[in-house]
């Protein structure tokens, strides 16, 4: 990664591996132990890492082909007939072509299906805004009864997917598709609906999930050698949404910035702000997102680094925020 896309001051740890591997890895591990568990995919078994999978279990994989609303109704029936259903698609074309299905079929006839979005964001870069999934957050939270994680790096990637095989409701998971680094682990570990504080600070507050958190983490070490102490909250969970962590770093900081891959309507930022508004929390605090136009060309870290979405960016913003009169 070059020093005009990270900012030049604080460089992203090593890459590990892309959620999507940890996440079929992961699976495969569970469907040997759990004869329940079965896999439904819209041609998207290359992407989705599940190659491995067909090979070895080809019998507890369903190829519907380009055809997302049916792969959402396949997979409920599925689960309706017990069956533990992960429905693997890319991102934007299973939360916009199917959403009346994920509606219907999945969140108001309760069936507990795991549906996976992935390459998502601006995973797919310069395939343009066809291909980005920037709208899913808003989407999926305007229905019931649909939980919604979207994990940070390897380890929170392996968790989760464990996590949803018993999850009790309805579940989202959504993946990007690049190689990401590890992050530290919150002192609370992973679970679904609780956020991970995976740093401390007294100053400012980044609220992060997905791939942005290791961009926060880094804005974090440009920001200390400003001498600002910088608490970095890993939101994973988007529903349930850990609330009292937010207000708790909000209560105890000098300004929150929160960062998606995402629109900046309707997501992870309008969600904090709407619960800081409602609880009378009086902090400066900027949402950065994917402003409310269609994304430039490129790939994903240049369009993210374009929106602001980088380490320097982030660290610029908050510097910017702190720096406001404040009564």
């Amino acid at each position: 990664m070059s020093s005009q896309l990270n900012g030049g001051r604080a460089p992203a740890p090593p890459a590990v591996r892309p959620n999507q591997e940890v996440f079929a890895e992961t699976l495969l591990e569970a469907a040997r132990r759990d004869p329940t568990v079965l896999v439904v995919t819209s041609d998207s078994r290359g992407s989705g890492r599940l190659v491995e999978f067909a090979a070895e279990l080809p019998e507890r994989i369903v190829e519907l082909g380009i055809a997302e609303q049916n792969l959402v109704g396949v997979a409920a029936g599925l689960a309706a007939g017990g069956h533990t259903v992960f429905a693997v698609s890319p991102a934007c074309f299973l939360t916009t072509r199917s959403l009346e299905q994920i509606k219907n079929d999945v969140a108001y006839s309760g069936h507990k299906v795991v549906l996976v979005g992935i390459s998502a964001g601006v995973s797919y870069g310069a395939l343009g805004s066809t291909h980005h999934s920037l709208n899913d957050f808003a989407s999926l939270r305007a229905l019931n009864n649909l939980d919604i994680v979207v994990p940070a790096d390897n380890r929170q990637t392996r968790e989760a997917v464990l996590a949803a095989l018993h999850h009790p409701r309805p579940l989202y998971l959504r993946f990007g598709k690049r190689p990401v680094p590890d992050l530290p682990a919150g002192a609370c570990g992973f679970s679904i609906g609780r956020g991970e504080c995976i740093a401390e600070g007294s100053d400012a507050a980044l609220v992060a999930t997905g791939e942005t958190v290791w961009r926060a983490m880094a804005a974090r070490s440009a920001l200390a050698e400003d001498g600002v102490s910088c608490r970095v909250l890993c939101m994973h969970s988007i529903r349930p949404f850990d609330g009292a962590a937010l207000l708790d770093a909000a209560r105890s900081v000098r300004a929150v910035v929160c960062v998606e891959e995402h629109s900046v309507h309707g997501g992870l930022g309008e969600q904090c702000a709407a619960l800081l508004m409602q609880e009378g929390v009086q902090v400066p605090f900027r949402i950065m997102g994917i402003p409310d136009e269609y994304t430039v060309t490129g790939s994903q870290e240049e369009i993210l680094s374009h929106y602001g979405i980088s380490p320097r960016g982030i660290a610029g913003e908050m510097r910017r925020l702190l720096a406001c009169p404040q009564d």
